[in-house]
């Protein structure tokens, strides 16, 4: 199915163009225009969302649950063309789009499920006790209530899972909370789609359009203007360092400073103990390659450092990791400025105090080869820079004379989404000291598994502590992720009539 886009906006319903316009920049196929954002419009997208607030945040958890299940449906009915325009935009392939567009559509349903069941309002109730000495105790019940309006950024590297209709989106939604998407420009096709998906489905459901809008392109003035507007009580983010900080820093800034939720960024160390690496660092190595080089590393939970004891194990484990990095071909990566960042970040870590360049596989243009660094950990602790991530296919091979200094590498760390075991039975001591280590550094921990592939599920965490995200307590996957958009509200001896319909 060709899908022609209409290149505007959707504010509240309605497809509204502006005379600005900006061409999309396809990895194949045909270009299209689309309007370009403002900070007027987003005002009109904020003002219809604050409009449409309190009935929203009064429906029922089966109005929302219903909504979101729509929403599903109504993505799946454009599941042909978002493949199609999403392929040509990314460059991403077409299986791995439509895996996405399933993780997308359960994860709505995932919720709806989760939100008629009730238990994350985390209900409370605390009975009055009139005649308790020395002071009568009122009646007490606490609940989980919608925040307000909320601002969402797209994601360049998923153009569904976290982007127009993701997580952020279903999370609000599934709280009672409006959202104003700001689309990202790497996939505007692919984000008007799932925005007139969700028109639609609102339309279905017979609820207020300006629970949605969708502002395509703009500069920095228009997520500016998004985070700063007062209407916009929270902040959903996955994106760069830099640009998460800056939004960071404005919603700090505020007259009434509003929280933040950003996933920006994490290398994802891979810690292979010793027994593990002398009984099977072929297979290791092997896997490393592979999660490393999946999507061309344009993953957030890429595996981008492998920390192991020097020896001749080790030597082996990097001569299996190169000789399987030589076979995989150039991919194209999302944008040619992803290109330009990622080539500029492998020169980078080449430059780095003591390291030495393994692999560096040349690509053009807007395609990445891997390349494959290795250092000592004395060197690696003495620069700073070389923990820093680099968006793509690039490994970097730590080594460390022994178990003590792989326990102090693994202090020095900053806050990362994961953090990786690969251990045997003879290595569950040293397993056991890092352990603290890793639960202090990362929000997923996990052994003889790689992360790439993030399960969408009740119990995942996809976060950390900075710079991993900005909100250590919080994910932006799974149903904990909900939680983000709500807060608790005690009331006290209200009547039976006033209590909000969850709590009567």
């Amino acid at each position: 199915m060709t899908h022609i886009p209409h290149g505007a906006h959707l504010i509240a319903g309605q497809q509204i163009a502006t005379t600005a316009r900006f061409t999309s920049d396809p990895a194949h196929g045909d270009a299209h225009q689309f309007s370009i954002g403002n900070p007027d419009l987003v005002a009109k997208a904020c003002a219809a969302a604050e409009a449409a607030f309190d009935d929203f945040a009064a429906t029922t958890r089966e109005d929302r649950a219903r909504l979101l299940e729509t929403i599903a449906d109504q993505i799946e009915a454009r599941a042909e063309a978002i493949t199609l325009i999403g392929s040509q935009e990314t460059g991403l392939p077409e299986g791995r789009l439509q895996g996405e567009r399933g993780r997308t559509t359960g994860q709505l349903r995932l919720f709806a499920d989760h939100i008629r069941k009730g238990d994350y309002l985390d209900r409370r109730h605390d009975a009055a006790l009139p005649d308790r000495q020395p002071m009568a105790r009122p009646d007490l019940r606490m609940i989980q209530r919608p925040i307000g309006p909320v601002a969402v950024f797209g994601a360049s590297n998923f153009p569904l899972a976290f982007s127009v209709a993701g997580g952020d989106t279903a999370a609000a939604l599934a709280a009672g909370c409006p959202v104003v998407v700001k689309g990202h420009s790497a996939h505007p096709g692919t984000g008007e789609i799932v925005g007139d998906a969700i028109v639609a489905a609102l339309a279905e459901c017979g609820l207020n359009p300006g629970i949605f809008s969708l502002v395509q392109g703009g500069k920095r003035d228009v997520g500016e203007a998004l985070v700063t507007d007062p209407r916009i009580k929270a902040v959903g983010f996955t994106g760069s360092l830099g640009g998460g900080r800056a939004l960071y820093n404005l919603c700090a800034a505020r007259p009434e400073p509003i929280p933040f939720f950003g996933e920006l960024g994490s290398v994802n160390p891979m810690f292979v103990l010793p027994q593990a690496l002398a009984a099977r660092g072929e297979a290791i190595a092997t896997g490393w390659a592979g999660s490393l080089t999946m999507g061309a590393g344009q993953f957030c939970t890429n595996p981008g450092i492998a920390v192991l004891i020097d020896g001749p194990e080790a030597d082996a484990f990097v001569a299996t990791v190169t000789a399987a990095l030589v076979k995989v071909a150039p991919q194209t990566m999302l944008t040619p400025g992803m290109a330009t960042a990622y080539r500029d970040g492998a020169a980078r870590i080449a430059k780095g105090q003591g390291v030495q360049s393994l692999l560096a596989v040349d690509a053009d243009a807007r395609a990445a080869g891997p390349h494959l660094y290795q250092v000592g950990a004395a060197d690696w602790m003495a620069d700073h820079g070389l923990s820093d991530e680099v968006f793509g296919p690039l490994g970097l091979v730590i080594r460390v004379a022994d178990a003590a200094q792989m326990e102090e590498v693994a202090r020095r760390f900053a806050g990362q989404l994961t953090a990786t075991l690969q251990l045997d039975d003879a290595d569950t001591d040293l397993g056991r000291r890092l352990l603290p280590v890793l639960e202090r550094m990362a929000g997923r921990v996990l052994a003889n598994g790689f992360p790439t592939g993030v399960e969408v599920a009740d119990t995942m965490v996809h976060g950390g502590p900075y710079p991993a995200s900005t909100n250590f307590g919080a994910t932006s996957v799974g149903t904990l992720s909900i939680r983000r958009f709500l807060r608790p509200v005690c009331y006290q001896n209200l009547p039976e009539a006033l209590l909000p319909q969850d709590l009567g």
